[in-house]
């Protein structure tokens, strides 16, 4: 995810953000992407991308960043950097066939738990979810747009991936915080320019309700069903993805393909249509993309940066002024992993993702993807097998 730096094409791809990342601006106007590290009396700890820290005084911050500041929380120092460990009684499902289709049936069952409209704290739950919101809404508007992030859990869990590691609070369920309007999602550290986000210190995601179509009608709120919803099952898919993921050498090219991919995949009314996916797949990495959904526009002829170097690209680089050939780049690789190589069982991918979880990254955990191939060998491979769907891979 970026801060808001992603490339905006002439669709107007909406970008979308990693919270641990954000731009702060000074009294001034200007401005630079750091990471919050920690809220003094005086100021804030900002870590720079190049790694170093800044002390920074409140009085040197614009005040919308000082009203960000002083109402964040710290993550716990046991929390996990993004996702989560594998839930209690969870089994890694390896071995289980690629899925056919991933729905959930019939309308969500919505509970209300809150509803305090003195506090503007209104909580309602479906079976895996918890969404938090500032403002009061019909059971039948939740009811309307849980069927997408139900589905999307059921699309990430039943893919043989073991996408099964984000730590699940409340009673087993996601939490998701809904705001009434972009100005109040913005002041809670939504970047500006994004239609949702994943706090990854705390496992949450941020959505603005225009963003899943929910939008005032007199006195109470509706939803538009053909709202596109991708870039909220991109966030999603985030939530479901376990820490060991975002590991170095997975970071980035697969952290994002993954779940660029899950994007990808045709959705609509709690359904997603996984026959004939790649094609789907590589429509949107390639074209303006289909279903109401923006692609990433790279051609049928793509000039790809050198594998290694791209595979262990700094993060910060990553979703930096070529972000949208990047992120199209991680889908094709990612789509590449699981569908064209080998025997077209995603086997080496999940011997990769078994070495991320047994500690391995970097190299290392990028040596076990080779299986014994250069990276050399491993480009001809990803080219060969891209050239039967009628892409050509040059790399550089």
């Amino acid at each position: 995810m970026n801060t808001g730096k992603a490339v905006i094409g002439a669709l107007a791809l909406i970008t979308i953000g990693w919270a641990e990342a954000r731009t702060w601006t000074d009294v001034q106007g200007r401005k630079l992407e750091a990471e919050l590290l920690e809220v003094t009396g005086e100021g804030v700890v900002l870590k720079l991308q190049n790694g170093r820290q800044a002390n920074v005084p409140f009085a040197k911050l614009s005040e919308a960043d000082q009203e960000f500041a002083k109402s964040w929380e710290a993550p716990a120092k046991n929390d996990a950097p993004s996702g989560g460990g594998v839930p209690e009684g969870a089994k890694l499902n390896w071995n289980v066939p690629w899925p056919s289709e991933a729905e959930v049936e019939g309308d969500a069952d919505i509970e209300i738990i809150e509803e305090d409209k003195d506090g503007r704290r209104f909580v309602y739950e479906s079976p895996r979810y918890r969404y938090i919101s500032d403002v009061g809404l019909k059971k039948s508007v939740v009811s309307s747009f849980a069927e997408m992030f139900e589905a999307t859990c059921v699309y990430c869990e039943s893919m043989p991936l073991a996408m099964t590691g984000a730590t699940r609070a409340n009673g087993g369920k996601f939490d998701i915080l809904l705001f009434e309007t972009k100005e109040s999602y913005i002041k809670a550290g939504g970047p500006p320019s994004s239609a949702g986000v994943y706090m990854g210190a705390k496992n949450t995601v941020m959505v603005p309700l225009e963003s899943i179509g929910v939008k005032k009608f007199g006195s109470s709120y509706t939803r538009d069903r053909d709202k596109s919803s991708g870039t909220l099952i991109h966030e999603l898919t985030h939530q479901l993805t376990p820490f060991e993921y975002y590991e170095s050498g997975a970071r980035g090219w697969f952290s994002e393909g993954i779940a660029e991919y899950t994007t990808a995949t045709p959705y609509r009314n709690g359904r997603f249509r996984l026959t004939n996916n790649i094609k789907k797949v590589a429509e949107y990495i390639t074209e303006f993309g289909s279903d109401g959904k923006a692609g990433r526009r790279l051609g049928e002829e793509i000039n790809a940066p050198d594998l290694k170097q791209f595979m262990l690209m700094p993060y910060s680089q990553f979703t930096g002024g070529n972000a949208n050939f990047n992120y199209g780049f991680a889908c094709l690789l990612t789509t590449y992993f699981i569908h064209l190589d080998g025997d077209g069982d995603a086997a080496r991918l999940k011997e990769f993702l078994k070495a991320l979880r047994q500690g391995k990254k970097g190299e290392e955990a990028l040596a076990v993807l080779l299986d014994g191939r250069s990276f050399d060998e491993m480009e001809e491979d990803i080219s060969d097998g891209w050239r039967r769907k009628g892409i050509k891979v040059s790399f550089n």
